[in-house]
């Protein structure tokens, strides 16, 4: 019975990584994924899944007028599963198209993407994700300034933490560290 998963964690906590592990997993068995993502990433490029460690590949990106579930349904061949990644980014409408892939078509979908913002609010997508899937996974990682597990996100603004802003920012390690709850207060900069 398929499934929507959704796996979440801090920047740098390897979602990219383990999305492209996934397919590649599946891919070796000769069994076909759709790789998504979402438009709103231009970082490498649209419709590109790229890691830190410098892996990349091809992916559909996902803009809001895109209807996801009847792409995959107009395919012509069924994936053993659907991969999305910055899947923060979704709307409401893509979260619940995604739930009726899992549901009407029979197909396994897992998200990839962060919880919060650097705002320390949700995502719409990720609030959606929350609410419409049957498994949640925390992936892990290290505040960038001690040894406690980060759950949060902190922005920096010419090297000061900033708290105020639009929500959605592209950038890497030159603008954002992911954090324990002590150092998103008060980061040691």
């Amino acid at each position: 019975m398929a499934q929507l998963f959704f796996k979440y964690g801090a920047m740098n906590s390897g979602k990219t990584i383990e999305i492209l592990k996934v397919a590649h997993n599946y891919e070796e068995q000769n069994k076909r994924v759709v790789l998504m993502t979402s438009g709103v990433d231009t970082r490498d490029g649209i419709g590109k899944v790229s890691s830190r460690i410098g892996l990349s590949r091809e992916a559909t990106a996902i803009f809001s007028e895109t209807d996801v579930y009847q792409f995959i349904k107009e395919l012509d061949f069924k994936p053993y599963c659907v991969l999305i990644d910055e899947s923060q980014f979704l709307e409401k409408h893509h979260v619940i198209q995604f739930a009726r892939i899992v549901d009407e078509l029979d197909i396994p979908v897992m998200a990839f993407g962060l919880k919060n913002d650097f705002r320390n609010e949700l995502f719409e997508g990720s609030k959606y994700l929350l609410l419409y899937a049957d498994k949640l996974e925390e992936l892990k990682t290290i505040c960038w300034f001690c040894h406690r597990k980060a759950i949060m996100n902190l922005r920096l603004l010419d090297g000061k933490p900033t708290y105020t802003g639009d929500q959605i920012q592209i950038g890497g390690n030159e603008s954002y560290y992911p954090v324990c709850r002590k150092h998103y207060v008060a980061p040691p900069l």
